[in-house]
């Protein structure tokens, strides 16, 4: 082994580390710019409101009766909308042929975000009277989250939010009409083994099709 054969391989050990650095670094600066491309910082400030709203709404509501499921009902829907409308891309078709780490970055977005707005209304709804309890919001939140995911790859990412909002005008009158159907999740108990196997294939389809189509971008 000669002297050039040593200081080769010294350098390239030296530069081992380097190269590791710099690709997390490039790493956290992809999920940097993937988070604000889909806004998602506001889409945590809007979560953090719909926890408030949430608080205040369970504060004044009654116990019972149908007021006390429809606004929750209707803050956690509105939740996942927001959740639902940060699929949409801003770059469309070119950022799809691009972005081979594209549907890691969709997936961990959407569970993260989902994980936050749960632990957030289960905190605005802490030590309050919420119907269903924290199980009926973990299941109704993911039906409502899946339904957004669902619709942005049909109707664009923009207009992801009809899904959980128009489901959400089918199950209120439901609430009062004592509807028995297990895909009614809202309306059915939150011990309800259906009503929970419908919404949580409900959001395993949603997480997969965002995964993996993502939202269309039909208005650019």
């Amino acid at each position: 082994m000669t002297t050039a054969g040593v200081g080769r391989r010294a350098r390239q050990m030296s530069s081992a580390p380097t190269r590791g650095a710099g690709r997390f670094l490039a790493g956290l600066r992809l999920v940097r710019l993937y988070a604000a491309s889909r806004r998602v910082a506001t889409c945590l400030i809007v979560l953090i409101a719909c926890a408030i709203a949430l608080r205040t709404a369970l504060h004044w509501l009654p116990r019972t009766g149908v007021y006390a499921r429809q606004i929750p009902l209707t803050i956690e829907a509105g939740a996942a909308a927001v959740i639902g409308v940060t699929a949409d891309s801003p770059f469309g078709e070119p950022e799809r042929v691009a972005g081979r780490w594209l549907p890691y970055l969709r997936l961990a977005a959407a569970v993260a975000l989902t994980s936050a707005a749960l632990g957030l209304l289960a905190a605005g709804s802490a030590s309050q009277h919420l119907a269903g309890g924290t199980v009926g919001l973990l299941r109704d939140l993911a039906g409502f989250t899946g339904l957004a995911f669902v619709t942005g790859p049909v109707a664009g990412g923009a207009l992801a939010w009809i899904g959980p909002l128009g489901y959400l005008g089918i199950t209120l009158p439901a609430l009062t009409g004592h509807w028995t159907m297990p895909w009614l999740w809202p309306a059915r108990p939150p011990q309800d083994r259906g009503a929970a196997i419908c919404a949580g294939l409900v959001f395993a389809a949603g997480l997969a099709v965002v995964t993996v189509r993502g939202a269309r971008a039909w208005f650019r």
